[in-house]
């Protein structure tokens, strides 16, 4: 964009910008494809990936975190916290854009939250003078809906203000087909669709990069969430050190090399909340271990210690063990850890992280799988998670709802399921002769590679965000 003077943007989100990738993305885009000064308002948390920090052109200003003790009132006064938190956060976020950054030619804010968020960044432009755009990730009153119920009195006033502030945008930008479609029909709001694409460090790992990644990641991998398990049996405190060996690589010489007796990775990236049921994942791990068992004829009164010999002397079976790691932060992770401490399987095992913005991309690079548990609120949004495992060459087994075929193409670069038994059963179907002859699993994995070599970040944004952002602040909105 050249408009003379440098131009300023300010990216919004009321939520950890660690935890908004999407955000971040258009930070990077809007400074480096754009070349506008860039703002970021938004919650801290978790750190956000070195590329913004290290730009001199983006600048992120962090707002005091709520304290997230609600659910420790007494349920009399939840209401009155319902109508307090918006209120302080509404004064905050005015503060923040009004005061602490300079004057932006344009707003650009994400949706959900739309309360207060949408009321405050229009009243800033207002007072600024600023054009403002919604990034439309989901409706926020469905969300709401999750907890309260659709008949609450909240739930309509939340959806009334949704409605009336986000028709009052000069622009708006969403990240599917059906949503354009809801909100052009239904809320008679004109949108752009800008598909997530993962940027440019979202892409496979090489096999010295895995090594190194497991490296980093072997005492988090091997310490079991409970009792010991087919990964951490036999485990010492040597193996933990050695940097030569990890559960999936050996460095031999110079050379590095996967094991042929190493388990599964199936990564899934949750944010443990209640409209990502990961129950359906616990009860498809069991169906799992239990028909490998019935399978392979084994003899439940040996134990597992037995079975985990084996494998640790290096015998390979037609089924191998599961690891899945789940990354994410979230409310019921505490809760689903406990579960799975009381599962008692043999060869599936559970690790729960959180890593760094530069090492999750190389884990799912590294991974056979990926699970994808997302059930959207309003049925018209896209899990970004999958995206990311599509840029890093995996996979994907996802909960199957209404606009999910607009990313997960069935059979090509990915499957579908709407329980655990047929989770469990495309489990048994892709890991069958794992690691050489499982010849779905390397199928789809191609797919995903054809699928994925023109669709990033960059690209999509410049098709489709950047004529949008280059009208609104020139003022042609014609």
């Amino acid at each position: 964009m050249d408009f003379g003077k440098r131009r300023r943007a300010a990216v919004v989100v009321l939520g950890d910008i660690g935890r908004s990738p999407r955000m971040q993305y258009h930070a990077l885009s809007l400074a480096r494809q754009a070349n506008l000064e860039v703002d970021i308002v938004a919650y801290g948390g978790s750190d956000p990936h070195s590329a913004l920090l290290k730009h001199q052109s983006i600048h992120i200003h962090t707002m005091r975190l709520w304290p997230s003790r609600d659910g420790l009132l007494p349920k009399i006064f939840r209401p009155v916290m319902l109508l307090l938190k918006p209120l302080i956060q509404f004064i905050m976020l005015l503060w923040f854009l009004c005061v602490k950054i300079k004057a932006p030619d344009v707003f650009i804010v994400q949706n959900p939250p739309s309360v207060p968020t949408l009321v405050a960044v229009k009243w800033a432009s207002w007072l600024r003078q600023s054009s403002f755009i919604i990034d439309w990730h989901n409706f926020g009153y469905t969300l709401l809906a999750l907890s309260l119920g659709r008949s609450s009195r909240f739930v309509a006033v939340y959806h009334w203000v949704e409605l009336h502030f986000g028709k009052m945008a000069h622009g708006s930008l969403c990240v599917t087909k059906a949503m354009q479609h809801e909100l052009e029909q239904v809320w008679g709001i004109k949108a752009t669709v800008l598909y997530d694409q993962p940027p440019e460090f979202f892409c496979p790992t090489h096999l010295e990069e895995k090594h190194k990644l497991f490296c980093r990641i072997k005492k988090d991998m091997f310490k079991s969430n409970g009792p010991l398990d087919c990964i951490s049996y036999g485990i010492t405190s040597n193996d933990i050190q050695d940097r030569h060996t990890t559960l999936f690589t050996n460095l031999i010489g110079d050379y590095y090399h996967l094991k042929q007796n190493r388990p599964a990775l199936i990564v899934s990236s949750t944010s443990w909340t209640p409209d990502e049921d990961f129950g359906i994942l616990l009860e498809a791990a069991v169906m799992y271990d239990r028909r490998v068992a019935a399978l392979l004829n084994e003899n439940d009164s040996n134990g597992e210690e037995v079975l985990w010999k084996a494998i640790d002397d290096g015998k390979t079976f037609s089924y191998p063990r599961l690891l899945f790691i789940i990354t994410g932060k979230g409310p019921e992770k505490e809760k689903y850890e406990e579960k799975i401490k009381k599962l008692n399987l043999k060869r599936v095992a559970f690790r729960t992280m959180w890593l760094s913005p530069e090492d999750y991309p190389l884990l799912l690079g590294s991974a056979d799988l990926g699970v994808c548990l997302h059930t959207s609120s309003s049925g018209l949004d896209l899990p970004m998670k999958v995206v990311d495992m599509f840029g890093c060459g995996l996979p994907v087994c996802a909960v199957s709802y209404s606009c999910i075929t607009e990313l997960v193409k069935v059979d090509k670069n990915g499957l579908l399921f709407s329980s655990s038994s047929e989770l469990a059963d495309e489990l048994m179907m892709l890991f069958k002769g794992f690691p050489d002859e499982c010849d779905a699993l390397k199928k789809l994995r191609n797919g995903v590679l054809e699928m994925g070599l023109s669709a990033r970040w960059a690209t999509e944004w410049e098709a489709n965000a950047m004529p949008l952002i280059s009208k609104v602040i020139s003022g042609d909105l014609n």
